[in-house]
Formats: C-alpha cells, structure tokens, sequence
C-alpha cells in the first residue's frame, strides 16, 4: 500500500454545510444491488481481483497463536494451487491484501509471515476496538504498541460519542492524534455506521476522519448490529470522491462486517467500479474486511475449474 493521506486543516464549514438525501441514496443502492454480475471466466477473474483485496480476519476472543498462523498461511495462499494452475494463474503471486488481528496477536502473525518468507502486510485494530470508549491515552498507547510489534496497517475506531453529539472539532483532533501515532503505517478508521443514525452523519464522519489524515474510511468493526450495507456504502464513497475533487487526494474504502458470499463481493467491486473507478479497484485503495467471504469465493472458483461443488472437507479452511 503506498498512497498515502496527509489530510487537511479542518474545514467546519464544509462539515456544517454537509446534507445527504436519503430517498436518493436508497434508489442509487437499489440499482447497485440489480445490476447483473459477470459470469463464467469473467466471473472467476473478478472473484480473484476480490481475493487479492481481502483483509483476511480474525477478530475472536479465542485466537490463539496457532489459528493466527492458520490464518497467515491461508492469506498467503487463499486458492488452492491446483484450482489456479488450471486458470493459468499460479505463478501470478495472488494472496490476500492483508491479515487483520487484535493489537496482542500482532507478533505471532509477524513471526508466521515472515517464516514462510511472505511480504505480506499485517493490520491490527486499536482504539479499543470495538467501542472505542477507553481513555485517549490507553487508546494512543494500544496504536504504538502494534506499530511497534510489526503492523503496517492500523484500524482504528472512532469515539461515536463525538460524532453523535456533533463534536467534530474534538473528533478531528483524536483522529489527528491517531494518525501520528501510527507513524509510517497506514491508518484505517473505522465508522462505526450502524452506530451513527443518519446518513448525514456518516457523512460528515467520513469528511472529518478524511481531513484529519485518515489512509481509508471503512463502514464496521463487524461487532455491530448493523455493517457493510450498500447505502451507507453510497453515502461514505461520494465522500472520497468529493474530499478527491477538492483536495486531490485519494482516500481508500473498506466494507466490513457480514461480507460472506462471492455474490455480494462481486457487487461491492461493481459498486466501487461505477462510483469511483478503476483506480479504486486495487488493494491501494479498497480492501474487503472478512473472514468467511474467502470460503465461498474458494467454493465459487471451485466450481468454475470442476463443474462441481466441493465439499467443505476438499478445501482448506479460511
């Protein structure tokens, strides 16, 4: 991942000004939702795109360092090679953008990376993940503790309370304080949208994390009761696009939480394609945050190379 944010001053007039429109947004997902997907080998090549812009997850309360090196060495791997052999796409290097673990689990997925010589970045959530409701300094010290273990990449979660109470001076200045912490890594903040109740706020939460430096805006942290859906998706692209034409800097995407079937990630890359373009097609600047998606996508090519499906026991678990 190389392009990198340095955010803006904060503009509170662009903030304050900001309305979104609702009925619209809704229509937009609607079309985005009823487009026909690619299919046969189409299908597979886009299937495989989205592979490579996976963050492979594991975000459990029983991760052990051995599931972490399961995890690593799926990433490193995520179709079996004999599937991609026969589309003549083994020796394309195709892994997953990244793996993504709680701040103590950082070292063991450095160590299994590194000992089955992969290059392959490590992202680690911070903040207090998920509620973001511990204290600023703890939340600061969780940043450079990853940082320092080996994470690249950083996902942090925003204080909603911030958001919720139109504070978005102060919510600038935490973010701002996050981005400094991470130093060279890539900072992901995430929005917590199924917490933020209007469309309007997800929207001026995207501009704010954007001008405060943020590398990408992602949608959940996967422990909400709402994720990932395609409005809000709409709402939180037009930001990008419009902190793009304004500051001409481009600023990542990345769905999260409840992404489980090649279907739906073959929507979020036509989603992404018609919204933004083809330079928001690569793990630069869109990455999808999931930990079953990857089984299926599996399955799906799978069936394209066999004309059967397999079996859950044929493939290796994700």
């Amino acid at each position: 991942m190389s392009v990198k944010n340095p955010g803006i001053d904060l503009d509170l007039e662009w903030v304050s000004k900001a309305r979104v429109n609702t009925q619209a947004v809704l229509k937009r997902a609607q079309q985005v939702q009823g487009r026909k997907v690619a299919k046969k080998q189409w299908q597979a090549a886009w299937l495989l795109k989205a592979v490579t812009c996976i963050d492979l997850t594991t975000l459990s309360g029983d991760d052990t360092p051995s599931n972490v090196h399961r995890l690593c060495m799926k990433a490193s791997q995520p179709v079996r090679r004999d599937l991609l052999k026969n589309m003549d796409m083994h020796d394309k290097g195709i892994t997953t953008a990244a793996v993504c673990v709680y701040p103590s689990r950082v070292a063991d997925a450095v160590k299994s990376l590194k000992a089955a010589n992969s290059s392959l970045p490590v992202a680690s959530v911070a903040t207090g993940f998920p509620a973001g409701q511990t204290p600023l300094k703890t939340r600061l010290d969780e940043v450079r503790m990853a940082v320092q273990d080996g994470a690249t990449e950083i996902d942090i979660v925003i204080n909603r309370t911030l958001a919720l109470t139109g504070q978005w001076a102060a919510l600038y200045d935490e973010v701002r304080q996050f981005r400094e912490a991470c130093g060279e890594a890539h900072m992901k903040t995430i929005l917590a949208v199924g917490e933020l109740g209007t469309f309007t706020n997800v929207y001026k939460a995207s501009l704010v994390s954007m001008m405060a430096g943020s590398d990408f805006i992602k949608t959940s942290t996967g422990k909400e009761s709402v994720n990932a859906t395609y409005p809000v998706a709409i709402v939180m692209v037009r930001a990008i696009r419009d902190y793009y034409l304004r500051t001409g800097h481009k600023v990542g995407f990345k769905p999260a939480g409840g992404i489980r079937t090649a279907q739906e990630a073959l929507v979020w890359l036509v989603l992404m394609k018609e919204e933004l373009g083809d330079d928001w097609l690569t793990p630069t600047l869109f990455r999808l945050g999931a930990s079953s998606l990857l089984a299926d996508i599996e399955r799906q090519i799978y069936h394209y190379v066999t004309g059967c499906y397999a079996a859950y026991y044929e493939l290796p678990m994700a």
